[in-house]
């Protein structure tokens, strides 16, 4: 068990949601493949329901609903960082070149958010924590254990990053191309350069990773439900992986870890 009880350091991934198509088919099928408990929340959010594993949050599933003028939100999960000021966060990024798609905006007293996407397309949110600071439950299966920006120009979206947030990449080890995403000298996610790893119509993304148990019973668990695979178990150095789109289009990735946190 891995629980987080103190706010994450600004620039750290702290929550990842979906605004699902149809909000509670989506509840049943993250509850029958991750072991989620969650309903729908109260109306004054919308209905966002917030994922607990074991009684902690874990992330959030919230109705597609759109702003006035503005089209649906896409059927993704999305990462959010750290932040102890979205204001100030916010400014840093439109000076950054970055674009924001959803300006600051409050949670109730749970804290304030805002959308946006750095300069080479990546969508991302940023999350500055009041009551709520994000996912407890965290790198345990079932729960939230990397996230990961995937961009055609490494060096564009490292910039950007390290001038809006104060995240460095940092060349990984014994994984050529790929470079850890560095805050205060701990690596808290990933980036690499999508290459010929994606088909050209993927625009670059973060992706979202939950740790699992066993990939492969919970590739064929989600298969069941109608979830379509993507890449197919298979090692690499952090463990078993595997990456499924569920039956509305979101992309996930799962991985069991080889070596467990502490």
């Amino acid at each position: 068990m891995s629980t987080t009880s103190a706010p994450y350091a600004p620039g750290t991934p702290c929550w990842v949601d979906l605004m699902a198509k149809d909000q509670q088919a989506a509840l049943d099928f993250y509850k029958d493949v991750f072991g989620w408990a969650g309903e729908p929340g109260p109306a004054e959010f919308g209905g966002y329901a917030v994922m607990e594993l074991g009684g902690r949050p874990v992330c959030g599933i919230g109705p597609a609903m759109a702003m006035e003028g503005q089209p649906a939100p896409p059927h993704v999960w999305t990462t959010y960082l750290a932040s102890d000021d979205a204001d100030a966060t916010a400014a840093k990024i439109t000076a950054a070149h970055g674009t924001l798609m959803f300006p600051p905006m409050d949670v109730g007293t749970l804290g304030r958010m805002l959308v946006a996407a750095d300069p080479t397309g990546a969508v991302f949110g940023v999350w500055g924590h009041k009551d709520f600071f994000g996912a407890v439950a965290v790198n345990e299966p079932g729960s939230l254990c990397w996230n990961e920006c995937n961009t055609r120009d490494v060096p564009a979206a490292a910039a950007f990053y390290e001038a809006a947030m104060d995240i460095k990449a940092v060349p990984m080890e014994q994984m050529a191309g790929y470079f850890g995403l560095e805050v205060g000298g701990k690596t808290v996610g990933g980036l690499q350069d999508m290459g010929s790893n994606f088909p050209p119509e993927v625009p670059p993304h973060w992706m979202t990773w939950f740790c699992v148990d066993d990939t492969d019973s919970t590739v064929d668990a989600a298969v069941k439900r109608g979830a379509t695979v993507v890449v197919p178990p298979m090692d690499i150095p952090p463990g078993r992986m595997a990456a499924v789109q569920d039956p509305w289009g979101a992309v996930f990735c799962m991985l069991k870890l080889a070596v467990q946190p502490e």
